[in-house]
Formats: C-alpha cells, structure tokens, sequence
C-alpha cells in the first residue's frame, strides 16, 4: 500500500512534470532501494499513517522529500479545507504548521485558521536535506523559519545529496592557490586574456557556432569588461548590457524577450522541440525569482549558487537571443562575486565543456533532467501554425497551449544534478585545463627567454619564430627566413632552434 506524497499523488489524480524521487509503501520490513535515481522504500505496518490528507502529508514531510511542483498542484487539487481541518485539529504540530505554511507561501491564500501562539520557531525545510537561505525569514503567524532559497516566483531546490556534499568540498580558493604556487604566483592574471578568448571561443562551439571571429572578440570583450563588475547581473539593464555586448549594437530584439520560445532543431521533415520556455508574460516575475534566490543565498556555497543562478537563467530563457551565452558567462560572474575567484580570473569552463566527449554529453543530459520531463508531460501540447509577428520583431509559427498548467514546473526546478555536473566542470576546469594552460606559458616564456639569449629581439618577433619552429617540426621555413633575413645564417639559426627546442624538451624548472 503506497503512503506518503506518493498515496496522494495518485489519490488527486495529480500530473507532474518532475516525478516524485520517493516511492513509500508498507510492507513487512523496512527497506531501501535506489536505482537510477528513483527511491523505493518499504515500511513496517508500524508506519502505517492515517488514510487521510494529514496523514500521508504528515509521513512525506517526515520521511520523505520536499516537492515544491507537487505541493503547489496538490494545494490546487484540495483546496484549503483539508488543511484548515488538519490545522484546527493539531494547532503546534510541526508537520501541520509546515503544511499551512507551504499553502499559504504557495498559493497566496489565507486559511481560515488563528495563529501558532506557541512553540518553538521550526524550519521550512531542512537545512541537512536542501541548500536554504542564510539568513531565515520568521513567520510568527506558523512560529515558521523560513529558509527556502527563493520566492514563490521562482525557487529551485538543490537536494544535499551525499555526491553533492562531496562535490561541494572542492575548495576552489586552494586549488587556484596550487597553481601560483606550481607555475608562479601571477600565472593567473598572466593567463588572463588568453582564457577569457578560450571561454568566448569554446562557447560558441558548444551552440555549434564557428567562424565566428568578430562576434567571439565582443564576448571575449564582454567577459573581460563586466564579469564580477555589474552590481545586479540579473536586472533588465544589465542584461541588456551583455546582451548588447555579444550580439553587437545593432542586433533586433535586445532585452527580455515579447514571443514564445523553444529549443530545437529543423529537419527536412518537422521540427523537433527538445525544451519550451516559459510565456513571455511570466519572463518578468521568473527573473525576480531567480534575483531573489542570488539575495537569498549569499554566503552559501559559492559552486552551488554558480549552477543555480546559470542554470535557472537558461531555463527561464529570457532573452531572444543569446541565452546559452550569458547562461555560462553567470557562472564566472557569479564565482568572482562570491569572491570564489580573484576578480579578472575567468574559467575556461565552456573549453572544459568542449573538451571530450564525456563533457559534451554530460552538458546536454543535465540540461535534459528538467527539460526532457517536462516535454514527456507537454509532447501533445504544442504546434507549429500561422506565422505571427510578435511585439519584439520575432516572426514565429509555434504556439504551446500549457503555459500556465507547465508554470508550476518551470518555477520549482530540481537542480541537484545541475550543481553536480558544475562542481565537476569547475574542478577539470582548474586541475587539468586551467593546469596544462600554466604549463604552456611557462615553457612558451622560458623559449622566448632562451631565444633573447641567442639573440635579443622583441616578445613580437621571439613569438612568432617559436609558433614557427614549434609547427614546423624545428625546421626554419622558406617564409620564415623571408621574414627574418638573418636565419640564412646556419650557424646562428642551428643556435636558435637549439635554444627553443631545448626550452619545449626539458622538464619544468
């Protein structure tokens, strides 16, 4: 017999995007079984709840998960009266409180309950189980501490899952230390600007987007500019700014987007819709949301809050174009904020997204924990009809007719995988790209160094000769010594290539 979130899911008929997690029933003993992320656990009849609304509430908020989309489509399946009714009957019960808290924050209705006179200030949600506000926000009317980490616009939940907790202890203050400390103590801003255009460049790669010179230049520049150095990144000018930035000053349809939006791809027989975003009317309020949750949650872990913010944005999409792109740019901007990195220092992390194929693929799965669940509960949703010019210039023929069915979906993501994929990216970022980006310099400088010993010229100069002799297998080209007349000298020029090769072939100082 199921009990718990599980029991009244299918008791209300209720359809969610994102499943429950958790599956209870009563059995002979207790036991746990997880498999592909799913969790299955049996109880002893001792467990067995009341057959009622407050009973199987009461055991999913005692053994079981917090679900936001679940709750906000249950309280409109019930109404208030079972919550009014279980309230009156245990007035300082904490599942009770909880539950008549969860209502009302909800669904901004008031139940017709009096107020929590006495008791001790009890948490929302557990602090163990999820990441929560840091500074709680009491609500005397339910003697509630309110630490959810958003608004009721837009708040994500990041379960504090044993593998998140882990990852979450990659110290990234330490490990960028470990590079000065290996490569010297200004390798990181030596390194400054050919990361940032590696971010630009590997960027573009991930939207499958090449030859694109002029345009990773102004991201590369817009990087550099305003990563760590806007006041609210989030807010409509801001974004605006960046925006601008990527797309150039006379791109159409700056700023939050006035028309429906999907992402896909064309085939010479349909399109296929992998994610919709949510109406353009909401756009606004999901913003607010996701600013809300950045207020909420400083001073908690900046990795976290890095995934989070990025990839709350990319889900909101709420620009018309160049999402993917400010969606990355978040996750520096949100690190230097944070004061997780030194202000200038960017992470290659769309280069480390590029870079193998496990990345690649991991990149597209953890956009698909949210936005596959949420098109196999819309598949039959959507349609592709009269083209229509909406009011930001957009010429679109897609229409969805959920919108406000799938709200709910949209502003109660799980973004747990999300976190873990970031931690993961972030730490390859710094050990291995960031590390072998170090190592480069380093014998790039000691071979310019070894070069000027033979034979001073400028960094111009002693750079292209080695680029030179590094392609061409240590041999002087015909363009080359047409460049610099003075390597038809052979015995200077075999002093030259010894000088670089020697800088490449040795070990490390």
């Amino acid at each position: 017999m199921l009990v718990g979130f599980s029991a009244l899911r299918e008791r209300y008929a209720i359809r969610l995007a994102q499943p429950l997690r958790v599956k209870s029933a009563i059995g002979t003993v207790r036991s746990h079984h997880e498999s592909q992320g799913q969790v299955e656990n049996h109880y002893p009849p001792g467990y067995q709840p009341e057959d009622d609304f407050a009973g199987h509430f009461a055991f999913g908020l005692k053994y079981e998960e917090i679900h936001l989309e679940f709750f906000a489509r249950l309280f409109t399946a019930v109404g208030p009266e079972p919550l009014e009714a279980w309230c009156r009957q245990e007035p300082f019960g904490q599942y009770a409180r909880r539950a008549g808290f969860f209502y009302e924050w909800l669904t901004g209705n008031t139940l017709q309950v009096t107020d929590v006179t006495n008791g001790g200030y009890i948490e929302a949600i557990s602090s163990k189980a999820c990441l929560t506000r840091t500074t709680v926000k009491r609500v005397r009317r339910w003697r509630i501490n309110d630490n959810l980490p958003g608004s009721v616009d837009f708040c994500p939940l990041v379960r504090r899952t044993a593998a998140v907790e882990q990852a979450l202890t990659f110290d990234l203050h330490d490990a960028l230390n470990d590079l000065d400390n290996a490569f010297g103590a200004d390798i990181l801003m030596r390194t400054a600007s050919w990361l940032t255009f590696k971010e630009s460049r590997a960027s573009f790669l991930i939207e499958k987007e090449s030859d694109q010179g002029d345009r990773i230049q102004r991201f590369a520049h817009v990087i550099a500019q305003y990563c760590g150095q806007l006041d609210d990144p989030l807010s409509d000018s801001s974004l605006h700014t960046i925006q601008q930035g990527i797309l150039g000053q006379d791109a159409l349809g700056l700023g939050l987007r006035r028309s429906p939006v999907f992402v896909g791809q064309s085939t010479m027989r349909e399109d296929i819709v992998h994610y919709i975003a949510p109406h353009y009317d909401d756009v606004p309020r999901f913003m607010q949301g996701l600013k809300a949750f950045d207020l909420a949650t400083q001073g908690a872990a900046p990795l976290a809050r890095a995934a989070v913010i990025a990839f709350g944005f990319v889900y909101i999409h709420p620009m018309r174009d160049g999402n993917g792109r400010i969606h990355r740019f978040l996750i520096n901007d949100t690190l230097i904020r944070d004061g997780a990195i030194p202000d200038g220092v960017i992470l290659p992390v769309s280069a480390t997204i590029t870079s193998s194929m496990d990345f690649r693929v991991g990149y597209d799965r953890t956009l698909d924990v949210f936005s596959k669940r949420l098109m196999r509960r819309y598949a039959g949703c959507y349609r592709f009809g009269e083209l229509k010019t909406y009011e930001d210039g957009t010429l679109s023929n897609f229409s969805f007719s959920d919108y406000e069915d799938a709200r709910f979906a949209w502003q109660y993501p799980d973004l747990t995988e999300h976190v873990l994929y970031t931690c993961k990216v972030i730490e390859h970022t710094v050990r291995k790209e960031m590390a072998d980006e170090a190592r480069v310099l380093v014998i790039f400088q000691r071979a310019q160094q070894r070069l000027k010993e033979v034979i001073e010229m400028p960094d111009q100069d002693a750079s292209r000769i080695i680029r030179s002799l590094k392609e061409n297998g240590w041999q002087i080209s015909g363009k080359l010594k047409k460049t610099f007349p003075l390597l038809d000298d052979a015995t200077l020029s075999g002093r030259i290539v010894e000088a670089v090769r020697s800088a490449f072939e040795s070990q490390a100082d």
